[in-house]
């Protein structure tokens, strides 16, 4: 069997157990519950694999088989269940197939929130909170106790027939990438609320690549959702010299980050739950951390994003104007700029085409960063690319390396008529994706998809950065040749007369007279 076999083995698998949730629970919310028992899956096979390996080691010697389990990348505890009284009812491994053989339990719900518990409690450093925003015994979201017992037993037995030990798996990728194809077709479900935790894998791939990340570069999402742009912008490095850093404000939508970092083997990196704009975490001696690369696909035009922290900001993110209370699109690019290293730092970010154009603080906003060389490039690409909005985007790419007020050039590309059209989705092909970079790397001025105009042009057209400004793509009417026009005309008339002759004939030979 080979990976792709694998991967669409377990993938499969996991859609298949989404039934017991589906017309149930929105997909928004059952998504928490599948990852994370998948999650807790992995765990349990993982640790069952190297016990076996420790137990063949060790001969049996149940003390050093502890002690190497100990090391791993995560404990498993042993869980006590006691009564009133302190006598214990029940003791168990936290795994997966403790879970299993109680599936018929009518606590099994409250029985899986304990076992997260103490997977919390017994790996902190890693999964401090992770489970916290979850509830397998939620009445409101799961249903009444019979219905729930039955869906969270229907669950288990769904999952059972996974395995994920690395022997049976091969690479870790495997899982990873099953678990982003996941959260993908889950955002496929969930309407409005899928733009809140996942960016389309093309658009992610695509800004990875237009920021070109480094061996060594310190890496930042600081709207990270489910941390598939953080992960595929760090996959373009080729190794793991790379550190990660994301901050999310939706702590369910948090968690699933966490858990998608650890099984892409990122275990280093460092995701907190938090409001960016008014407490970014990522803080230095009381001053942001800087970072060689920020990339980000931010809540388009975020009302109530902060405005009122924005005068008094102790970071200085606002210098250049403080946007509109009811658009927070320049108050998360803002805290980008703020954020990447001075004359190196990358940014990349995903806005509506509101940010380009717009007026009032926006437009003030727009000039200062124009005039100071930070803006590399303009990209608009298709419309109904992201799930849960018809509406086209584009791509702002920022270079803190060009010289500060030297009046640089601009590339504009317009990419909105070059995708693929799916069935509820447009898609960037690998082709559109190339086009795109190879175009920005060189500078290229291409007819009717992009231009590099000058600081004078810019300036001209009030430092509005609407892209048909630049990228001239109007297609005039063909000319119409009227004496060829009018020879077709002739023809269909003598076409008309001969069918309208023969059907006078045939309907002659019936004995039915023509009305023409």
């Amino acid at each position: 069997m080979n990976d792709q076999q694998r991967r669409n083995g377990i993938f499969n698998k996991v859609w298949q157990a989404c039934d017991t949730f589906r017309g149930v629970i929105d997909p928004a919310q059952y998504k928490d519950y599948i990852l994370t028992m998948l999650f807790v899956k992995y765990l349990s096979d993982i640790h069952k694999s190297r016990r076996g390996e420790y137990e063949e080691k060790y001969k049996g010697n149940e003390t050093r088989i502890q002690r190497a389990l100990s090391r791993e990348r995560f404990v498993i505890p042993e869980i006590e269940i006691q009564d009133t009284e302190g006598n214990i009812e029940d003791q168990f491994p936290a795994t997966f197939d403790s879970l299993f053989e109680r599936r018929t339990r009518t606590n099994i719900g409250e029985l899986i929130n304990i076992l997260l518990e103490h997977l919390e409690d017994a790996n902190k450093g890693k999964l401090h909170n992770v489970f916290r925003n979850i509830d397998f015994n939620s009445e409101a979201n799961l249903g009444q106790t019979r219905q729930r017992n039955i869906r969270l037993k229907n669950l288990l037995e769904d999952l059972v027939e996974l395995d994920l030990r690395p022997e049976s798996i091969g690479h870790m990728d495997i899982i990873g990438d099953v678990y982003e194809y996941l959260i993908e077709k889950f955002a496929a479900s969930a309407g409005k609320k899928a733009g809140e935790f996942y960016t389309p894998a093309a658009v992610s791939e695509t800004l990875a690549r237009l920021v070109a990340p480094k061996a060594g570069d310190r890496i930042c999402d600081p709207a990270c959702g489910s941390g598939s742009l953080l992960i595929r912008t760090a996959k373009q490095i080729g190794s793991n010299d790379f550190s990660l850093y994301g901050q999310e404000m939706n702590g369910s939508t948090w968690a699933l980050c966490k858990m998608n970092m650890f099984l892409h083997g990122m275990d280093a990196s460092h995701i907190e739950w938090e409001d960016t704009i008014r407490h970014p975490q990522f803080v230095e001696n009381d001053i942001l951390m800087k970072f060689d690369v920020v990339v980000a696909n931010p809540p388009f035009s975020l009302d109530k994003w902060g405005q009122e922290i924005a005068a008094g900001d102790r970071h200085g993110r606002f210098f250049r104007g403080i946007p509109p209370k009811s658009k927070g699109d320049w108050a998360f690019i803002l805290h980008m700029l703020a954020t990447a290293m001075e004359g190196k730092g990358r940014v990349g970010v995903v806005v509506p085409h509101g940010v380009l154009f717009r007026g009032g603080q926006e437009g003030k906003i727009r000039e200062a960063v124009v005039k100071e060389n930070l803006l590399a490039a303009v990209i608009g690409l298709p419309a109904n690319l992201f799930y849960g909005t018809v509406i086209p985007a584009a791509l702002l790419i920022f270079d803190k390396s060009r010289k500060v007020n030297g009046k640089g050039k601009v590339l504009f590309i317009d990419a909105s008529r070059e995708f693929e059209q799916s069935t509820n989705q447009n898609v960037l092909r690998e082709q559109d994706i190339e086009k795109i970079v190879d175009t920005f790397q060189k500078k290229k001025t291409i007819k009717k998809y992009s231009y590099l105009a000058s600081y004078a042009e810019i300036e001209g057209n009030e430092f509005n950065l609407n892209i048909p400004r630049y990228v001239d793509t109007f297609e005039p009417e063909p000319e119409i040749d009227i004496a060829t026009v009018q020879k077709e005309i002739e023809e269909i008339e003598r076409q008309l007369a001969i069918k309208g002759n023969e059907l006078n004939r045939h309907l002659a030979s019936l004995g039915i007279r023509s009305t023409t």
